[in-house]
C-alpha cells in the first residue's frame, strides 16, 4: 500500500482583509488533532503499471500481449454468432472475379444475408482478417497467396457501401425462397410455405409495410389487400450489379455509349423477366388458395340468393299486379253490371212513373167524365172543353207526386159533388202555392 502527500493551496484572501479586524477564530488546531489518511491510486494506467510490474514486462511486450488477448476475445465473442464453416473451394477464389462471389458467404454471414447489420458485417470482417491476413499467415510459416484476403476486403467494401450493397442484394439469388412443389404442398402448410416465399420477395418492395399472406382464418379484405399489393408490386430492383464494365473516358466514346445502351437494355429485360416471374408466383399461389375459392363460392351463393330473391320479388310483384288487374277488371265489370242494372231499374222506374202519371191522368180525366162534367143531362161541348182544360192545367202544373195524391183522392168516388169538391180543393191549393193563377181556371173558378 502506497502513501502519498497531497498539497492543497488555500484560496487568496479578499482585498482589504486584515487579521486584526476580520479574523474570528472558532476553534484551535493542535498537533494532536491532525489526522493521517491512506490514499490508494486507481484507474487503467495504474492497473497497466501494476500488471507490467507484476509480470516484469516492458511497455512493448505488454502492448503486444494485450493485443493478442483482445483479438482472442473478439474471436470468442464472434464465434457464437459468426461461425459458418469455410468452403475449401471458396478459399481458392480468384479475387478478380469478385462480381461472381457471394459476399455474405465470404464473410461467413450467409445465414443473415440482406438482414445482416452493419455491426455484424464489421465483426465478421474483423474475424476473417484475423484469420486470413497475409502477415499472420507469413508469421505462421504459410506461403498462401492473398487472393482470399482480397475477396474479404472486396466483400466488406461492397456490403458496407449502402448503394453497392443494394445493387448486390438486388441480384442475390441465394436469398430467394423457391416456390413450394406440389409434393411439398400436399404434406406441408400451404400458407406457411407460400408465406416464406413472399416474405423473401418483400425485401424488394419500395412500399412498406408489406402485407403477409396470412392463414385460412384471414378475412376477405386482408386476402384482397395482399393480392392487390403484390399484383401491383413496386420493386426497387435495377440489376445494375450485373452491368458490363463501361470503358474509361479516354477510350473509344462510341464503344462506351454502346456498352451503356447494352447495359440499359439488359436491365430492362431482366426487370421484365423478374415481373413475369413474380406474376407467375402470384398466379400459382392464388390458384391453390382455398380462401379465394371459398370467397368465390360465398360470393356466388350470395349472388344466387340475391338473384332468387329478386326473381321471387318480381314474381310476387307480377302476381300482385295480375291480382290487382283482375280485381280492377272484376270491380269494373261489377260496376258496369250495377250501372246497367241501375239504368234498367231507372228506366223501369221511369216507365213506371210515366205509366203512373198516365194512369193518374186517366183517373183525373175519368173522374170529371164520371161526374158528367159537373152538369145534369148532356154536357155541352163548351162545358166539356172548359172542364178538360182545367184538368189539363192541373196535369201540366202539378208534379207526379201531386198528381198521384190527387188521383188517390178521386179514385173510388162516384158522386159528382164529392169529385168536384176534391177538384175545388186542389185548385185552391195550387193557387195558394202559386203554381196556378185563378185567371187560368175556367170551369172550377169560384
Amino acid at each position: 500500500m502506497a502513501t502519498a502527500l497531497v498539497s492543497l493551496s488555500l484560496p487568496s484572501l479578499p482585498e482589504g482583509w486584515a487579521a486584526e479586524k476580520d479574523f474570528k477564530p472558532i476553534g484551535k488546531i493542535t498537533k494532536d488533532g491532525a489526522t493521517q489518511r491512506t490514499i490508494e491510486p486507481v484507474g487503467p494506467h495504474f492497473l497497466a503499471h501494476a500488471r507490467r510490474a507484476r509480470h516484469k514486462r516492458t511497455f512493448s511486450e505488454d502492448d503486444r500481449i494485450q493485443a493478442q488477448e483482445r483479438a482472442k476475445n473478439v474471436e470468442d465473442v464472434d464465434e457464437g454468432e459468426i461461425s459458418e464453416p469455410e468452403d475449401p473451394m471458396m478459399l481458392q477464389r480468384d479475387a478478380k472475379d469478385w462480381k461472381n462471389q457471394d459476399h455474405y458467404k465470404v464473410l461467413g454471414i450467409s445465414k443473415y444475408r440482406y438482414k445482416a447489420t452493419e455491426d455484424q458485417i464489421k465483426r465478421a470482417h474483423r474475424k476473417k482478417v484475423l484469420k486470413h491476413h497475409p502477415d499472420k499467415k507469413a508469421a505462421a510459416g504459410r506461403s498462401d497467396d492473398d487472393n482470399f484476403f482480397k475477396c474479404i476486403q472486396k466483400a466488406t467494401e461492397v456490403l458496407l457501401d449502402p448503394v453497392k450493397r443494394r445493387q448486390f442484394d438486388s441480384v442475390d439469388e441465394e436469398a430467394d425462397v423457391e416456390p413450394p412443389t406440389k409434393k411439398q404442398l400436399q404434406k406441408g402448410n400451404f400458407y406457411k410455405l407460400w408465406g416464406s416465399v413472399f416474405k423473401a420477395e418483400g425485401r424488394f418492395s419500395k412500399n412498406h409495410p408489406v402485407p403477409q399472406l396470412g392463414d385460412d382464418k384471414s378475412s376477405k379484405e386482408d386476402v384482397e389487400n395482399f393480392y392487390n399489393f403484390w399484383y401491383n408490386f413496386d420493386s426497387w430492383r435495377t440489376f445494375e450489379y450485373l452491368d458490363e464494365d463501361v470503358p474509361d473516358d479516354n477510350e473509344n466514346r462510341d464503344q462506351k455509349r454502346h456498352v451503356e445502351r447494352k447495359n440499359a437494355n439488359a436491365r430492362k429485360k431482366k426487370k421484365a423477366e423478374d415481373n413475369a416471374r413474380l406474376r407467375k408466383l402470384l398466379d400459382d399461389c392464388s390458384a391453390g388458395d382455398e380462401r379465394i375459392k371459398r370467397f368465390r363460392q360465398e360470393a356466388n351463393a350470395a349472388k344466387n340468393k340475391k338473384r332468387l330473391e329478386k326473381e321471387a320479388a318480381e314474381k310476387k310483384a307480377a302476381e300482385d299486379a295480375a291480382a290487382k288487374k283482375e280485381a280492377e277488371e272484376k270491380a269494373a265489370k261489377e260496376a258496369e253490371e250495377k250501372a246497367k242494372l241501375d239504368r234498367e231499374a231507372g228506366k223501369k222506374a221511369k216507365e213506371a212513373a210515366k205509366n203512373a202519371v198516365k194512369k193518374n191522368k186517366r183517373v183525373l180525366r175519368g173522374s170529371v167524365k164520371d161526374a158528367n162534367y159537373f152538369v145534369s143531362g148532356d154536357a155541352a161541348p163548351a162545358t166539356i172543353d172548359a172542364v178538360l182544360g182545367d184538368v189539363e192545367l192541373v196535369q201540366g202544373k202539378a208534379d207526379p207526386d201531386e198528381l198521384a195524391a190527387l188521383a188517390a183522392k178521386l179514385n173510388g168516388l162516384k158522386l159528382a159533388d164529392d169529385i168536384k169538391s176534391v177538384w175545388t180543393e186542389e185548385f185552391k191549393r195550387l193557387v195558394a202555392t202559386g203554381k196556378v193563377k185563378e185567371s187560368e181556371i175556367k170551369a172550377f173558378s169560384s
